[in-house]
């Protein structure tokens, strides 16, 4: 018999294609990564390709204290989030990706419902990476009794009848608490996107979560910011807050914008002013009146550090605005005041003319939509012939006339590039 032998080879073989040993073994370590983390020992090359594959989809209780790769964080934030500015995040992608993590979560809570270890698990992991939160939504608990389901309730019945349920949020204390880092608490108790399913109990803040938030604020030391907006504040619930922040070591700004306080409220801030190192305070769309105003003036004329005074929308009117003009002459500190929408006339803007003259530390005042009328408006025209330091006044819909609000703009604008030119010509600051 005949046999005849053939050696067949494939053309595309190649010694490269046998991947080194060094490749197998960065392989084996991002496949068991979990398991066995292994990072830190490995050559600064060799690291960098394992964090370049690594999934995002780890569990944070191994990335987050063994890994700081900016790169890692920023796909992990790529791939959760459309929108992704690290700016708001001291420019740190591993900050922004802990923050919003955490204040996802927070968003979704369902007291009674949601498992608590959802957020304390996450402390350990977390704490030392979050300096900011905000959250602008707190679920309330689920409905108990669907069968007490009203119907066509109006306005004031859904008012009283639903007040009487208790519909308490998660309670903040624990966590704010034991993250160290924290400077900044944005908070808005309500609903998001609620539709149809809309009821007035989903935007109640209660005195309960009053009270545990209160209680909370006064052990964060480190903060700085405080906002509680558009949350049915009123001046109970703000007697309350400021009795835990006074005397706060490292508190500068408090913003209770968009709430329901009234005089009693704006008294209780006033001496929060005097009590504190706050240096911006706004309380803008509130219900605050001569009497709560000429509270704060008050504070106004003691005070040293505060520098911006909010009170848009609320209806002080001319007692409330010659009060805090009075307080005006003689504070050294304060550069910016909005009195936006208060119902404020001639006998406000004739005070005024006085601060333009006089004080030298405001640089913005904003009037807009008042009625200080002609003769107003010409008074504060003759209040700026020699001030220089004015370099915002915002008279829209003030009713002072077109001729005057543009003279008075003129002033403005060379006060303004004055300060401009200022700026260039002085020499920076030399650092020993």
């Amino acid at each position: 018999s005949h046999c005849a032998h053939r050696v067949i080879e494939d053309p595309e073989w190649s010694l490269a294609t046998v991947p080194h040993l060094t490749e197998l073994c960065l392989q084996h370590i991002v496949r068991n990564f979990e398991k066995n983390p292994i990072l830190d020992s490995l050559l600064p090359e060799h690291q960098r390709k394992v964090l370049d594959r690594l999934s995002t989809g780890l569990p944070l209780a191994v990335t987050a204290n063994l890994i700081s790769d900016e790169d890692y964080w920023k796909r992990c934030c790529a791939e959760r989030w459309q929108v992704c500015d690290i700016s708001n995040y001291g420019d740190s992608w591993k900050r922004m990706f802990f923050e919003r993590h955490l204040e996802n979560i927070l968003k979704c809570f369902i007291p009674n419902t949601t498992d608590p270890n959802q957020v304390l698990d996450l402390i350990p992991i977390c704490k030392d990476y979050v300096r900011k939160l905000e959250v602008d939504q707190f679920l309330p608990p689920l409905k108990v009794d669907q069968k007490e389901e009203r119907d066509d309730l109006s306005d004031t019945g859904s008012d009283f009848e639903l007040s009487e349920v208790s519909v308490h949020h998660y309670d903040l204390g624990v966590l704010i608490t034991a993250l160290p880092h924290l400077e900044e608490l944005h908070l808005t108790y309500g609903v998001k996107d609620c539709g149809m399913n809309f009821e007035w109990n989903l935007f109640n803040f209660t005195y309960e979560d009053c009270w545990n938030l209160a209680v909370a604020l006064k052990k964060c030391h480190n903060l700085k910011v405080f906002k509680l907006t558009r949350s049915k504040v009123d001046d109970e619930k703000t007697r309350l807050l400021v009795h835990n922040l006074l005397d706060h070591p490292c508190l500068v700004e408090l913003n209770l914008s968009h709430n329901l306080i009234r005089d009693q409220g704006a008294r209780a801030v006033g001496k929060l002013i005097n009590h504190s190192k706050l240096e911006v305070v706004n309380l803008c769309n509130n219900q605050i009146h001569h009497l709560g105003a000429q509270a704060l003036a008050q504070s106004l004329a003691e005070n040293s550090t505060l520098t911006s005074l909010n009170l848009r929308l609320n209806c002080v009117e001319d007692k409330g605005g010659e009060a805090i003009g009075r307080a005006l002459l003689t504070n050294t500190t304060l550069k910016s005041i909005h009195l936006g929408s208060n119902n404020l006339s001639e006998p406000t803007a004739t005070l005024f003319s006085q601060v333009l003259a006089q004080n030298t530390t405001l640089t913005s005042i904003n009037f807009s939509c008042n009625h200080l009328g002609l003769d107003g408006g010409k008074q504060l025209l003759d209040g700026l012939a020699d001030n220089k330091a004015l370099i915002e006044f915002d008279l829209r819909l003030a009713e002072v006339g077109q001729q005057t609000e543009y003279l008075i703009h003129q002033i403005v604008w060379a006060n303004r590039d004055a300060a401009r030119l200022g700026s260039l010509q002085q020499p920076p600051a030399t650092h020993l």
